[in-house]
C-alpha cells in the first residue's frame, strides 16, 4: 500500500489539540481522525486523461469523496477559485523544476498526471500525497489557512511521489527520516528555483507563514537551524527537531520521521551554503542522483552519506570536501 505523507506532523496537531484554547480542538481532532483513515485507505485509480494533459484539479466541495468535481485541466485558463488555481500553478512549477533540472517527466518519470483535490473535508488541517494524488484542506482559519498557499508544501508532497517511485525507503527509523528530509530538501529547492534564489539568500524554511497569528512561528521546519521553526508555549508548540546525531530521537511518540529529518536536511543546507550559488545545481544534482540509486528500505543516514560522497566524486575534490564537512558537522560522519 502506498503511504499517505502529511505536511503537518501528527505530533504538532496533537500538541495544538491539547493546548489550544478550544477554538480548533474540534477541527484538529477531526483532522487527526481523518489522517488515520487516509493512512489505511488504498487510493483508487483514476481514469487516465489524454497524454498531453498532466494537471487536473478537482474540488471536493468539503466532502471526502475523491477526486471530486473537475475544475481545471491542463491548458485551461484560471477559474474563479484561488485554491484550484494555486494547486494548478504549483503542480506545474514542480513539474517544470523536475523536467528542467533533472530531465524527469513527472513524479514517476513516465508522465504521470498530477491530480489534485482542493477543499477536502471540513476545516481539514493538512495536505498530503496519498500515493496517487494530492489533496488539500482549507485549514481551520485559526491555526492554519489554506494549504495551497505554499509552493514548497506542494513540492514536498509531490516529491513523496518521486521518492516512492525511486527508492525502497521505509517510513521507520533513519529511513523514515530520510524520506521526510528528501521531501523537504526538494520542496525547498523548488521554491528557491521559482524565486531564482542563491543558497545564501534563501530562507531555508518549509512553509514559511503556515501558522496563522498569533502563533509565534517562522514556519513548519528549518533546514538551516532545525529546532527553531516554532516555539509558543501558549499553544504547546515546541520544535524538537535535532540538528546533530547526538540528539537523535528514538521516542515513537515524538514522530521520529519528521523530527529526525532535521539532521540530513541540515547537512544539505551546510553543503549548499559552503558551495554557494544555486542549491539545485551541484548539491541538488548529487541528492537527486543519490535518491535514484534505489535506496534500500533500511537505509541509514551513514549509508546515504556514503552514497552522496560516491555520487559527488565526479564533481571534484572541492565538492567532496564540502560534503564531507557537512556530514561531519551534523555527526553522521566522524571527524
Amino acid at each position: 500500500m502506498k503511504p499517505s505523507c502529511f505536511i503537518v506532523p501528527p505530533s504538532v496537531l496533537e500538541a495544538l489539540g491539547k493546548h489550544e484554547a478550544g477554538r480548533t480542538q474540534g477541527p484538529i481532532s477531526r483532522t487527526l481522525d481523518e489522517m488515520r483513515r487516509l493512512k489505511h485507505r488504498r487510493a483508487a485509480a483514476h481514469g487516465t486523461p489524454a497524454a498531453h494533459e498532466h494537471r487536473l484539479v478537482y474540488d471536493c466541495e468539503h466532502q471526502k469523496q475523491l477526486p471530486g468535481t473537475l475544475r481545471r485541466r491542463e491548458g485551461q485558463p484560471p477559474c474563479d477559485d484561488a485554491d484550484v488555481d494555486r494547486a494548478y500553478e504549483a503542480a506545474g512549477t514542480t513539474y517544470d523544476f523536475y523536467r528542467t533540472i533533472f530531465g524527469r517527466d513527472s513524479v514517476d518519470g513516465h508522465g504521470k498526471h498530477l491530480i489534485s483535490s482542493v477543499h477536502y473535508g471540513e476545516q481539514f488541517d493538512n495536505a498530503t500525497w496519498d500515493g496517487t494524488q494530492m489533496l488539500y484542506g482549507d485549514g481551520d482559519g485559526v491555526v492554519f489557512g489554506s494549504f495551497t498557499r505554499f509552493l514548497d508544501v506542494i513540492a514536498h508532497e509531490l516529491t513523496h511521489g518521486v521518492i516512492y517511485n525511486e527508492t525502497k525507503l521505509s517510513y521507520e527509523g533513519e529511513a523514515g527520516a530520510l524520506n521526510e528530509s528528501l521531501a523537504d530538501v526538494f520542496g525547498t529547492l523548488v521554491k528557491q528555483w521559482a524565486h531564482h534564489e542563491i543558497a545564501g539568500e534563501a530562507d531555508w524554511l518549509m512553509a514559511k507563514g503556515i501558522f496563522l497569528p498569533p502563533i509565534r512561528a517562522k514556519g513548519l521546519r528549518s533546514l538551516a537551524a532545525p529546532g527553531t521553526a516554532f516555539h509558543d508555549k501558549r499553544f504547546g508548540l515546541f520544535d524538537t527537531q535535532p540538528a546533530h546525531m547526538r540528539d537523535f530521537v528514538t521516542d515513537e511518540s515524538r514522530d521520529p520521521a519528521h523530527t529526525n529529518s532535521g539532521i540530513p536536511s541540515r547537512a544539505f543546507y551546510l553543503f549548499a551554503k559552503e558551495l554557494g550559488g544555486h542549491a539545485w545545481e551541484t548539491p541538488g544534482r548529487i541528492w537527486y542522483d543519490t535518491m535514484c540509486t534505489g535506496l534500500r528500505e533500511n537505509c541509514t543516514f551513514a549509508m546515504f552519506a556514503a552514497q552522496t560522497l560516491f555520487t559527488a566524486e565526479p564533481h571534484g575534490a572541492t565538492t567532496v570536501r564540502a560534503l564531507t564537512h557537512a556530514w561531519r558537522k551534523v555527526g553522521v560522519l566522524k571527524d
